[in-house]
């Protein structure tokens, strides 16, 4: 699935940017804290709104300045998986992977448990869960979303290098079975290449 993004924002005194167009299944926003990458990110969700630009994943316009397209986040078909995983503390954790889930959906929610490894942690609530744990289930909520797109800001930078090493693997093989675009943000080269990742770089030059 190509994805086309060309998106432009001044925040504050900085010009906030990237191009993409990649049909490689796995790219990664690689640079520096400070670079403007979770500002992409949320560019693509419709998180934020860019000053110019367009926004295409697969062939359809997400947000098209010239065109005057804006989708709703809700409409754009984008998983997002945060740094911070985002859980709601007040639902146990099958209640937080079927939070975005609509209607039956294009993804078993038994494949995804199979998939994610969580069996196990269904009747758990957040608050008893490891890191690594969390962003399994964080990962299983977005993918039940039925997203186009699965858009990851850092989400393994807080865990251990074992954990993390098992979470890469887990990345790559949710792409091989789902074959849903990956846009990965890290400023860890290893992670790149344990991802295999298309690298695109960004700096935080005004």
């Amino acid at each position: 699935m190509l994805i086309d993004i060309d998106v432009r924002r001044r925040i504050g005194d900085r010009d906030i940017g990237v191009t993409i167009c990649t049909d490689s299944g796995i790219s990664a926003l690689f640079g520096p804290s400070g670079a403007g990458k979770t500002s992409i990110l949320h560019m693509i969700a419709g998180l934020i709104r860019p000053d110019r630009g367009h926004v295409r994943i697969g062939g359809a316009s997400l947000f098209d300045h010239a065109a005057n397209i804006d989708l709703p986040p809700r409409q754009r078909g984008c998983g997002y998986v945060f740094q911070d995983t985002r859980l709601f503390p007040h639902l146990r954790v099958k209640a937080n992977l079927l939070y975005s889930r609509r209607g039956a959906g294009p993804i078993a929610l038994a494949d995804v448990i199979d998939l994610l490894g969580i069996d196990g942690l269904l009747d758990r609530w957040p608050a008893t869960l490891s890191g690594g744990e969390a962003q399994r289930v964080a990962i299983g909520r977005a993918l039940l979303s039925g997203p186009q797109i699965l858009l990851m800001d850092e989400p393994f930078s807080s865990l251990d290098q074992q954990r993390k090493s098992r979470l890469l693997t887990l990345i790559r093989d949710i792409h091989a079975h789902m074959q849903i675009p990956i846009l990965y943000v890290t400023h860890d080269a290893a992670e790149l290449d344990a991802l295999g990742a298309t690298r695109i770089n960004m700096d935080n030059t005004a």
